[in-house]
C-alpha cells in the first residue's frame, strides 16, 4: 500500500536523495534525449537530468521565479521510503492549467496502480493536464484520460481536454547546466576513458535516435488524427 503527500516546500534531505537516485536510475524514460543505457553518453544525462530535477526541488522554496508542485508516493508501512513523485509546473496566469515535468515509480513497485494515482492527482486539481510523453508510452496515459495533441520534437504533447492549454508556464532553462564545470568534467572523464572516436560515435546514436522518435511521434499523432 501507498499514500499520496503533496509538498509545498523544498522537500527533505532524505527524500531528495531518494528522488535523484530514481532519476538517475530511470533517465532514459525522464529525460527528452532518451539516452539510452549502453551510450556513452549516459552518464553525463544521469548527472545534467538529476541536476534539472533538484532545480526544480529547490524552486519549492518560491525564491526562483518558478511555480513548482510535488507530490510523493511513500510506503504506507515505511512513509521515509519514497515509491515514486509527480513534479509539476502550474501555470502562471491560469489555476486550472498545470504541466507534468516528471513521473517516476520503482521499478519494484510498478503496475500498483502508483504511477495512474500520482496523475489522477493531479488531474482531480487542474482541468488541464498537460506532458510530453514517447510514443511508446502515450497508450498508457491514453488509458488514463489522456489525449493526443500534436507531436513535439521526440515526443508528443499530450493534455487531458485533447487541447494545448496556451496558458503560461514557466521552465527552468536546462542549457547552463550542461556547461557547468560538473558536466565538463565528465564529459572530460568520458572522453579519456572511451577516446574521442567513441564520444562522436556516441552523439551519432543519440542524434539518430532522436531522429527515430521524432518520426514515432510523428506516425503515432497522425494515426489518432486519421479520420475513418
Amino acid at each position: 500500500m501507498f499514500i499520496l503527500s503533496r509538498l509545498d516546500s523544498v522537500p527533505p534531505e532524505s527524500f531528495q536523495n531518494q528522488i535523484r537516485e530514481l532519476v538517475i536510475h530511470h533517465v532514459g524514460e525522464l529525460s527528452s534525449v532518451a539516452i539510452t543505457a549502453d551510450n556513452p553518453l549516459y552518464p553525463l544525462y544521469q548527472y545534467g537530468v538529476g541536476m534539472e530535477v533538484h532545480q526544480y526541488l529547490q524552486a519549492l522554496d518560491g525564491t526562483r521565479g518558478l511555480a513548482v508542485a510535488l507530490t510523493l508516493a511513500l510506503d504506507a508501512e515505511a512513509p521515509d521510503q519514497l515509491l515514486g513523485f509527480a513534479l509539476s509546473l502550474p501555470a502562471e496566469d491560469d489555476e486550472q492549467a498545470c504541466s507534468l515535468a516528471f513521473l517516476a515509480v520503482r521499478a519494484s513497485h510498478r503496475r500498483q496502480g502508483i504511477a495512474r494515482a500520482l496523475l489522477g492527482d493531479l488531474q482531480a486539481r487542474h482541468a488541464c493536464v498537460e506532458l510530453n510523453a514517447f510514443a511508446n508510452q502515450v497508450p498508457w496515459f491514453e488509458a488514463m484520460g489522456m489525449q493526443v495533441v500534436a507531436a513535439n520534437g521526440p515526443q508528443v504533447l499530450m493534455s487531458s481536454t485533447g487541447q494545448a492549454s496556451g496558458a503560461l508556464i514557466g521552465r527552468l532553462d536546462i542549457a547552463p547546466i550542461y556547461q557547468t564545470a560538473e558536466v565538463m568534467q565528465i564529459h572530460t572523464y568520458l572522453l579519456n576513458q572511451q577516446g574521442e572516436d567513441a564520444m562522436i560515435e556516441a552523439e551519432q546514436m543519440r542524434d539518430e535516435r532522436l531522429d527515430e522518435l521524432t518520426a514515432q511521434a510523428q506516425e503515432c499523432v497522425r494515426q489518432r488524427k486519421t479520420v475513418h
